[in-house]
């Protein structure tokens, strides 16, 4: 491997390959570097793909190097696609990596949605425009710190599940989904005319390898429907030997200079002398609650990307722009502590959450600019930030005079988890919370297995929360017939390791004394847009002195002129969930890191907008805006 010294001189090397006498023994290298002639998909005849041949990828007659970047156009707002990837584009970047979610596209059994901002055919085609190919991830699992991986809850109404197998359940309903899937990939793949250059295998199948037939199922399942570009697989280092397919070229996923040396040796191990991908190289990492905002250093990213690339070695920089976990969609992890992400997926990625230009971004476009042959378009202005007025909310509604105006309750004699309530059209619950009530006539110690977050009330008073680790409260004295109410919480289904278990709820039975709690009332709520249609103004009140909580609380964000992004700063609130004109922003937690939440300003409109917070436990007196995001750390540049 390079020293230190050679890797800090890689750009002025690989400079001196661009500017060659004719004749010259290195002109093959330059050939390779220069992709300027590639990245117009309709001036070339679409005949043979990209392909890996020996040490190369080929993209018809001409080596080709991948230069990539990652961004999920399901967390960035569709009216911000084309910015955000024009930035890439101006980066010097040619590729265009992005996820495609089941559990978003499939939300109920058999109901498909690609319509908004899941408008998966729109953003390929977006990128074709912009003159980007595309590498396809569709997993059906995808990791990508989202609930489940990115599979549907509704799954788990099977007690026998097995995910990520070819266990006939999960795969019946994969082969579904494929097939409404694949017709609208089919046709914007290279050899159709369009962007779509290479199509992944699942992903990171390695590190799971629960079921030896299961990849080649997926490999059969893509190729059956139409798929016939290149097909990879990516893993990391510790899944990299058990995840490759026969037929498939297997990429890697890493973030240090220490873990180079797995270019060469298990990827060479594993398919011998072919092309090499760094899939993902992480450019930073996501941030749980409770935790510290992740930084990955500019000049050690500059240095790992000179280095992959001095390996002779493609890349695709995970991420280029994170984006935000809107809704309730983010992920969490389970090792030895259950660890739910933030709503901002801003990853210390290339752009920011809200897609400003980086010191990473700077240092990289100067590289692959003195790297490219040819000079890169000028990077789009900044989108302009806005601090508008705080909002005071004036209206106020208690969860519990909001239950009235809810669908009724479910009656059951045991609790149901989430995913097993018989609600939205027999598929259960996915994401938000659930409440569960029941009578108790006697004090003493309360225990459940309850998933995520529970907060435990007597009547309307709150008393504690039960959770992973918190499992016992006790209930203080009470006299006569008492209600007893749970509201629970799913903060984010785990997204890596073991996720058959990710039932949310209250799991099984509750028991008060070591005696099972029986006759449930039941209350989903999934906060979906139509959840606040149900509440008209009549039913709001002003803010007491003294609210109650959990409460709803309603003000009006009064725009003057365009309106412009902006980030919300709930000081003095503790943890609840915001929505902007209906818009799911997603939660807030006086934990951190996270401080403030990225407001898109195409989902405000000039005039008057509603905001409604949920709040869990203390409201503040005011909402607050904000030019620059508080993260842990600002590293916005103008």
């Amino acid at each position: 491997m390079p020293g230190s010294a050679f890797l800090v001189d890689t750009p002025s090397r690989l400079r001196r390959y661009l500017h060659l006498e004719p004749g010259s023994c290195d002109r093959e290298v330059a050939q390779r570097l220069d992709w300027s002639n590639l990245t117009r998909p309709w001036l070339r005849r679409r005949q043979l793909g990209l392909q890996a041949k020996d040490q190369n990828f080929m993209l018809e007659d001409s080596t080709f190097w991948i230069f990539g970047g990652s961004v999920h156009y399901f967390r960035v707002p569709k009216e911000y696609w084309r910015d955000r990837l024009l930035k890439m584009k101006a980066c010097g970047l040619n590729t265009l990596t992005t996820y495609v979610p089941w559990n978003l596209h499939e939300p109920e059994r058999g109901r498909f949605d690609f319509s908004g901002n899941l408008d998966l055919e729109a953003f390929v085609l977006t990128a074709a425009e912009i003159g980007l190919w595309v590498i396809l991830r569709p997993g059906p699992y995808i990791c990508s710190e989202i609930d489940l991986g990115g599979l549907p809850s509704w799954l788990l109404q099977d007690s026998g599940m097995r995910l990520r197998t070819t266990y006939k359940g999960f795969t019946n309903a994969v082969d579904l989904y494929f097939d409404h899937l694949m017709p609208r990939v089919v046709p914007l793949q290279y050899k159709h005319g369009g962007p779509i250059i290479a199509v992944q295998v699942e992903n990171e199948y390695g590190s799971y390898n629960k079921d030896p037939t299961y990849m080649p199922y997926i490999k059969k399942a893509l190729e059956d429907r139409g798929i016939e570009e290149l097909l990879l697989t990516s893993d990391n280092k510790d899944g990299l030997s058990n995840g490759a397919v026969d037929g498939v070229l297997a990429t890697i996923n890493l973030q240090s200079q220490h873990d180079l040396q797995l270019l060469s040796t298990f990827l060479f191990t594993v398919q011998g002398a072919r092309p090499k991908m760094v899939m993902e190289y992480w450019t930073g990492w996501f941030d749980s609650w409770g935790g510290t905002h992740n930084i990955l250093d500019s000049s050690e990213v500059l240095k790992t990307v000179s280095a992959i690339i001095d390996a002779g070695s493609s890349i695709n920089l995970y991420m280029f722009h994170g984006g935000t976990n809107f809704g309730f969609i983010n992920g969490a992890m389970h090792y030895y502590d259950y660890k739910s992400h933030v709503t901002s997926y801003d990853y210390d990625a290339v752009l920011t959450e809200a897609g400003d230009y980086t010191a990473k971004y700077l240092q990289l476009r100067d590289f692959f600019g003195s790297i490219s042959g040819t000079p890169l378009p000028p990077p789009p202005d900044p989108l302009p930030k806005t601090a508008y007025e705080s909002v005071t909310p004036a209206f106020y509604l208690s969860l519990w005079d909001a239950l009235k105006y809810m669908e009724a309750p479910i009656n059951s004699e045991q609790p149901v988890n989430m995913e097993n309530l018989p609600v939205n059209n027999g598929n259960g619950q996915s994401f938000g919370y659930t409440l569960y009530e029941t009578t108790i006539a006697s004090s003493g110690v309360l225990s459940a297995f309850v998933r995520d977050r529970g907060q435990v009330f007597v009547n309307t008073v709150s008393i504690g929360f039960l959770d992973y680790k918190r499992k016992e409260i006790n209930i203080p004295l009470i006299q006569g017939y008492t209600t007893l109410r749970i509201l629970v919480e799913n903060c984010g289904r785990v997204n890596y390791g073991e996720i058959d278990n990710q039932r949310k709820g209250l799991i099984g039975n509750i028991y008060l004394n070591d005696s099972p709690l029986s006759k449930f009332r039941i209350y989903s709520l999934d906060m979906k847009k139509t959840f606040f249609q149900r509440f008209s103004f009549d039913e709001w009140n002003k803010v007491p002195e003294a609210p109650t909580f959990p409460a709803f609380f309603l003000g009006a964000l009064s725009v003057a002129l365009s309106p412009s992004d902006t980030f919300m700063k709930l000081e003095g609130w503790e943890k609840g969930v915001v929505f902007i004109n209906g818009q799911n922003l997603g939660r807030y937690w006086n934990i951190g890191p996270q401080e403030t939440l990225y407001l898109p300003g195409t989902w405000l409109d000039q005039g008057i907008n509603q905001v409604i917070v949920f709040e869990e436990k203390m409201a503040g007196s005011v909402i607050q805006f904000t030019e620059t995001p508080h993260l842990g750390r600002s590293r916005y540049i103008n």
